[in-house]
């Protein structure tokens, strides 16, 4: 039996998408025997494969390393699910866009805002640029499923899941199409 490949990747949000991931509990074990994980923060894989069945994507698109990620796995992937309030809307990510300019927030959070070693960070390489607004996925690239929920509690994961898995169209209705 060839396994379908799931992968979950995490741009500019807090991380509790892929907590409510974690939250399918026993679950997951069955969903083992129906994937290969093949990229996910909960894996040390440094390259976005070829070749993804389905992929999760948490977070909005906040700087130039997520934008650059976003368009990889968009190219690479079949079904991109757009995971999360903050992918799907921007949500608390995006709360920076009325603050100005990116040189406008950093200002203010970097030197105003210190209480000690006033500076902005910049290491090219390691601290990524940030985009001039925080965007949600669809704004980037295409998305093919959306996820609403801050984050989608686990029943709405699964939800959304075993009908992808299964190769079948996905019809979320209801509290499952909820924001919040």
């Amino acid at each position: 039996m060839n396994k379908l490949k799931l992968a979950t990747v995490w741009l500019g949000g807090c991380s509790g998408c892929h907590m409510s991931f974690l939250d399918l509990d026993e679950w997951l074990f069955d969903l083992a025997t129906q994937v290969d994980l093949v990229y996910s923060p909960f894996a040390d894989i440094k390259e976005y494969p070829e070749g993804v069945d389905v992929v999760l994507v948490e977070g909005a698109v906040a700087n130039e390393d997520n934008l650059e990620l976003i368009k990889k796995v968009r190219d690479r992937s079949s079904i991109l699910v757009s995971f999360g309030d903050c992918a799907v809307t921007g949500n608390v990510t995006a709360m920076r866009n009325p603050l100005g300019d990116t040189e406008s927030v950093l200002q203010r959070c970097y030197m105003e805002a210190a209480d000690i070693q006033n500076q902005i960070p910049h290491e090219p390489g390691i601290v990524p640029t940030l985009l001039e607004t925080v965007q949600p996925v669809h704004a980037m690239v295409p998305v093919d499923v959306y996820l609403p929920g801050c984050p989608p509690d686990a029943n709405r994961i699964r939800a959304a899941l075993e009908p992808l898995l299964a190769g079948a169209t996905l019809n979320l209705t209801g509290e499952q199409i909820r924001f919040g």
